[in-house]
């Protein structure tokens, strides 16, 4: 054994081989079994990111992702929808009248796959909307055209608790109704693909573009918090049209 290991062993020390190799005026480094551990596990880890860095590639964005996706559908658009559902479908009046119920009142999917006869006074022109989120309960108003359209089905499923029944006999659940705007949409065909909560965005933008009041608009969707009706009046287009007249 060489004179300085076997210094070293009676220290309790080891030699690290490699380290003072490359350069011949540099000293024998020592260094205990700890110090040795935690050295070669810092290199590992440095090794290992110099690695991860030299192999990563750079992304450049996407324009995809630069995109502004539009989180509503605009009323000729719905029109459009409820065309396609009429054409197409093979309960083309039930489908029809979903979309145009949901985007009248503003109702989630849930809300409208919920929605009850005993809800619905169509002798006074009135629809009891019952929400969730801990929303606040309504009383809505029901127009001509829709008023017609809930009678017609009414008619057709005159024994049935729930407004809108699936072909088996029980309410349309939420993933349903998704499924059935989303192939509405496909064949309407939509620039982009749409889900069931762009009809309750498009129901507060009509209205605030419309002209209504922030407050009423807030009591209308059964917002708890004004802010979050508060996004439908600061996007509206309308807002700005008496900007820069003569």
């Amino acid at each position: 054994m060489h004179p300085e290991e076997t210094k070293a062993h009676r220290r309790g020390l080891m030699l690290v081989p490699g380290l003072a190799a490359n350069h011949e005026a540099q000293p024998p480094l020592y260094l205990t079994v700890q110090e040795m551990c935690i050295t070669y596990t810092v290199g590992d880890a440095r090794a290992r990111f110099i690695r991860m860095k030299s192999t990563s590639k750079k992304r450049t964005p996407s324009i995809v992702n630069l995109t502004v996706k539009r989180r509503y559908l605009t009323q000729r658009e719905i029109e459009r929808l409820m065309d396609c559902a009429r054409k197409h479908g093979r309960y083309g009046h039930r489908d029809a009248t979903m979309i145009l119920v949901a985007y009248r009142h503003g109702l989630r999917a849930s809300e409208v796959c919920d929605l009850q006869w005993q809800q619905i006074e169509l002798s006074e022109g009135r629809l009891h909307v019952h929400r969730v989120k801990n929303g606040i309960p309504r009383v809505h108003p029901i127009r001509g055209d829709e008023m017609r359209a809930l009678r017609k089905l009414r008619r057709d499923y005159s024994t049935d608790a729930h407004v809108f029944v699936s072909e088996r006999g029980g309410p349309i659940s939420p993933i349903g109704f998704h499924r059935l705007v989303q192939r509405l949409g496909e064949a309407a065909e939509l620039p982009f693909p749409i889900h069931p909560h762009m009809l309750r965005h498009a129901c507060g933008f009509k209205l605030a573009n419309d002209g209504h009041d922030t407050r009423a608009l807030q009591h209308y969707l059964g917002h708890k918090n004004i802010q979050h009706t508060v996004r439908y009046t600061d996007m509206a287009p309308d807002r700005f049209k008496d900007f820069w007249r003569n």
